[in-house]
């Protein structure tokens, strides 16, 4: 009778462990579809996220294999424990419990902004002559050593990120046409080369996230804003969004990124930017006065910025202004539509600029300086007069809408004409 009443007093205990390790089968479950749940709610278009949404989701986005592994092997440990005194329905329930868990557990590897964009993995190029862009079509341009590369834009604003090499020089083109930025950054960053890929957005703006650290930088500023390299700054390289027509005049040797043959279809419309003038923002600029979608020509010198409506800058053709005791010059160029940033001063001369006012043949003039009555082009050089064979220095500059440039420049100012 001993023995009767030890069985019996066993088996609601061995029933109530069961049912214990059912209930935390159910939460094991719940977790991974959390870790997966939480960044996709956080880190996504047309909403407003504070670096504190964001540390949290990317502290789950980069925790989330190792917490839906553990969670799949203590669902898979239940199982087993469980299976023989459990009843049917419980088996099928930590089966499908089982299922969720490894599906979970393999999905958090997933880039899901990869899946949606798909990089450029092997970029290809050609020559002018052996592409078809049209003449209106942007690209950003660069030139290192000599050597001039254009990623065009309906294409790069489908990839993101291109990583690329010019003239030895480890560099990633980078778009983002939510917001309208083109910057070129140097992979390059103490003395280690980084291999960027698209990581998510963050209020409007793309992230990038590096293959060496797992780093998180924000693509408007070039800035580590997770990870092990958190507050480390990538450097500018100077680039310029030019229309291809105009580019490939000024570079006939200048080579051409080549349409990804695999996701050709699925880059930009030709009017992508009407399209993006409809979509939401998650930074508010309504206390600016200033519409969020308001195109701007944004400069960053000795910590401080300024904002150019593009409009103005289009209708006025050069534009001058002195700001941080810095002459600078805004042209418009022959095409009138792309826009190139200088120092408007000499080593040894301060210049002032208006349009031409001379009758010339020289047709590649777009500015005339008042102290020499030189002619200068679109590149910054005086093509004719007293001055002929001297450049300006560039300034960098690039396009972004106002929210973006807003949220990343706080304290800017704006241009008034």
């Amino acid at each position: 009778m001993h023995a009767t009443g030890a069985h019996t007093a066993a088996a609601p205990k061995a029933k109530s462990t069961s049912k214990s390790l059912f209930f935390l089968g159910l939460v094991a479950t719940s977790i991974p579809i959390m870790c997966l749940a939480i960044p996709m709610y956080v880190i996504r278009p047309f909403r407003s996220q504070d670096p504190s949404q964001l540390a949290l989701a990317l502290t789950v986005r980069d925790l989330a294999p190792w917490i839906s592994a553990i969670c799949a092997i203590v669902i898979l440990l239940i199982l087993f424990r469980v299976w023989e005194r459990s009843g049917a329905f419980q088996r099928i329930v930590l089966t499908l419990c089982a299922a969720i868990a490894l599906s979970g557990a393999v999905a958090t590897h997933i880039n899901i902004f990869e899946i949606m964009f798909h990089p450029y993995k092997n970029p290809a190029f050609a020559g002018v002559t052996s592409v078809k862009v049209d003449p209106d079509d942007k690209v950003l341009a660069v030139q290192i050593g000599g050597i001039a590369h254009a990623y065009p834009i309906r294409a790069m604003g489908y990839h993101h990120i291109v990583n690329d090499v010019i003239g030895g020089q480890p560099i990633a083109a980078t778009y983002c046409t939510l917001c309208h930025t083109g910057l070129i950054w140097s992979r390059i960053l103490d003395g280690q080369t980084l291999k960027f890929r698209l990581a998510g957005i963050n209020n409007g703006n793309a992230l990038m996230r590096d293959e060496q650290t797992r780093s998180i930088w924000q693509q408007s500023t070039g800035q580590a804003i997770y990870g092990p390299l958190k507050s480390k700054q990538l450097t500018l390289v100077h680039s310029d969004e030019l229309t291809f027509g105009l580019w490939s005049k000024e570079y006939p040797a200048g080579l051409v990124l080549l349409p990804d043959a695999d996701y050709a279809k699925e880059y930009e419309d030709k009017d992508w930017e009407q399209h993006v003038l409809n979509t939401r923002t998650g930074v508010d600029t309504s206390n600016s006065g200033i519409a969020p979608h308001e195109l701007m020509l944004g400069i960053t010198m000795n910590g401080s910025s300024k904002a150019y409506p593009i409009k103005t800058i289009l209708a006025a053709k050069v534009i001058e202004d002195i700001w941080e005791a810095v002459p600078t010059l805004i042209l418009v160029g022959p095409d009138q539509a792309s826009i190139r940033t200088f120092r408007s001063d000499l080593p040894t001369q301060r210049l002032t600029f208006i349009q031409p006012q001379l009758a010339t043949a020289e047709k590649n003039a777009i500015a005339q300086d008042q102290e020499t009555q030189s002619l200068w082009d679109f590149r910054g050089c005086a093509i004719q007069g007293k001055l002929s064979g001297q450049c300006l220095k560039p300034l960098d500059s690039n396009k972004d809408y106002w929210f973006d440039w807003l949220n990343h420049h706080p304290k800017t100012t704006v241009f008034k004409n």
